[in-house]
């Protein structure tokens, strides 16, 4: 049996649990909180290992270890660090994010606004989805295209046809529980890939893993060594999009309980920094088996320093059956990821555009078919978008950019200031898009093939494509016209704000008080439940 046979078959086996997995959860679905949120019975150790396994891209962890080979730990401010941090965060606004009744952020933004806006922000979260998938199936396409020399469109129905048919069996049951299995297999895999490469890497230069460490450039350990204006910049611009991702968002509204909510995003956290510290100790190996990649710098030795790892396993003669198992193990991290993004991306098509505005009296039926071909529809746009956007990392951080600058405030802002009002919301939004993706446009278009980017040469502020910039304007837009115009209504603030109905101005009762405030919950309830 060739070694590409062998890979299909561990690839079967793999795919076969995955699908058994959808038709488990299949069984138990009777509404749609059941299939978008896993019926809300997740427990804390479910939540933490799908937020992490949901996060950790096969594309992404090749392109960390290439960043540790090129820059050290100053690279982490670009994913590692915002990475932990993003999910540090969500820990802490998961009491306010919990006891709101809805199912996707566009539900959430229509009942603290109005309906005008869950159109355009379900259409900006599909997009940012699809972005996200991109860097998924480059990352397994450039796996498989080393280990097998297979054409990147079949990497793309690979991962597409596994996904959508696990997804759209069991729904968000079906996707944590296969993030749990994904996870063990990358975490065990890039572990032993921390071993086998310090060891080479030990044999080959004669020094212990110890000296191998001490050897290192002083700077290489420096986390701060970009600067500290450059740390900030990376932090605000990257961030504040993962902060109000929808896919962690809606793990904390399957978790059972707010504590197991809280107690999940800490331990995502804290397992993606263990996979992340293995990264570091395969670039560490790599540095020192193939020290010319480092020579080359940055950006002119990415190249070379993203499949460093994948060349290390391809020059280590490894068998078939081990070449295989390491192709899985990288496929589990992009399907991982991938399940994540069709899933948030297929639940506002299915949800806030199709039942929505199209078929409100929709049937399951008909739900589990429009949210089969929206995972099809995504998977089909991120493998389009995979031959125009090179960069891995790039297309992560398009994604993020793009969120960043149209729909933080937004969402944040809605959750947390009374005064925040529906034109504002809508102004923002717009505005931060559409300055966000002409920016993208604009450096894409004028930065030279291996040069830095356009918009950073003109001024440290503006990298990132110009996110920043987009952001400071999004911001003032949003605070602008909230307060020039009409505050939002008691319909729109009661589920956000306990204490909306405090009003001494007025010398209202309590009791008086309160009848109103339970009518306002009652009647956002009855906006949400209509939408259901």
């Amino acid at each position: 049996m060739s070694a590409y046979h062998q890979f299909l078959l561990v690839l079967s086996i793999y795919i076969f649990v995955l699908i058994l997995t959808g038709l488990y959860f299949s069984k138990k679905q009777t509404s749609p909180a059941d299939f978008w949120l896993a019926g809300k019975s997740a427990g804390f150790l479910s939540i933490g290992f799908s937020a992490a396994a949901s996060w950790l891209t096969a594309g992404a962890l090749l392109a960390v270890i290439g960043f540790f080979i090129l820059l050290g730990m100053g690279s982490i401010w670009g994913f590692v660090a915002p990475n932990i941090l993003a999910l540090l965060i969500i820990a802490f606004f998961v009491k306010k994010i919990k006891k709101l009744p809805a199912i996707t952020q566009p539900e959430l933004l229509e009942m603290r606004y109005g309906p005008f806006l869950r159109l355009p922000v379900a259409i900006i979260i599909t997009v940012v989805m699809i972005l996200f998938a991109v860097a998924d199936i480059k990352g397994f396409a450039m796996v498989l295209q080393i280990f097998y020399g297979i054409d990147p469109l079949y990497s793309a129905l690979i991962v597409g046809l596994a996904v959508s048919i696990y997804v759209t069996l069991g729904g968000l049951s079906a996707v944590i529980t296969t993030d749990i299995i994904q996870f063990l297999c990358l975490s065990t895999f890039i572990l032993v890939m921390a071993f086998v490469v310090m060891g080479s890497a030990s044999s080959a230069t004669a020094l212990s893993p110890g000296q191998l460490i001490s050897a290192m450039p002083e700077g290489w350990w420096n986390p701060i060594s970009i600067g500290m204006p450059m740390v900030l910049i990376f932090v605000l611009a990257i961030v504040p999009g993962w902060i109000t991702e929808q896919d962690p968002w809606q793990r904390v509204w399957a978790a059972k309980d707010e504590p197991c909510a809280r107690k999940g995003m800490f331990l995502g956290s804290f397992l993606v920094a263990i996979v992340f510290g293995g990264c570091a100790l395969i670039a560490l190996g790599l540095n020192a088996l193939y020290p010319e990649i480092a020579e080359m710098g940055f950006p002119m030795g990415m190249a070379k320093a993203e499949p460093a790892l994948l060349t290390f396993i391809m020059g280590s003669q490894f068998s078939n059956l081990a070449l295989a198992l390491c192709a899985v193990a990288l496929a589990t991290a992009a399907m991982s990821c991938t399940d994540t993004f069709a899933t948030s991306g297929a639940s506002c098509v299915a949800r806030d555009i199709f039942q929505r505005y199209l078929c409100p009296g929709a049937t399951m039926q008909q739900m589990r078919l429009v949210n089969r071909a929206s995972v099809l529809m995504i998977i089909f746009l991120a493998t389009l978008g995979s031959f125009f956007i090179h960069s891995i990392i790039d297309a992560i951080h398009i994604a993020t950019f793009i969120a960043s600058a149209s729909y933080f405030f937004v969402l944040m802002g809605g959750l947390y200031w009374k005064r925040a009002t529906g034109p504002g919301a809508i102004a923002s939004l717009c505005t931060g898009f559409v300055l966000q993706v002409g920016l993208v446009i604009i450096d894409l278009a004028k930065t030279a093939p291996m040069s830095p980017p356009f918009l950073e040469s003109i001024h440290p502020l503006f990298m990132g494509h110009g996110v920043i910039a987009s952001m400071l304007i999004s911001g003032t837009v949003f605070i602008g016209v909230s307060l020039a115009t009409t505050p939002s209504k008691e319909i729109h603030l009661a589920p956000f704000f306990e204490d909306r109905h405090k009003d001494n101005k007025m010398g209202q009762n309590h009791m008086g008080n309160d009848a109103r405030k339970n009518g306002a919950l009652k009647q956002a309830g009855t906006l949400s439940s209509q939408t259901r």
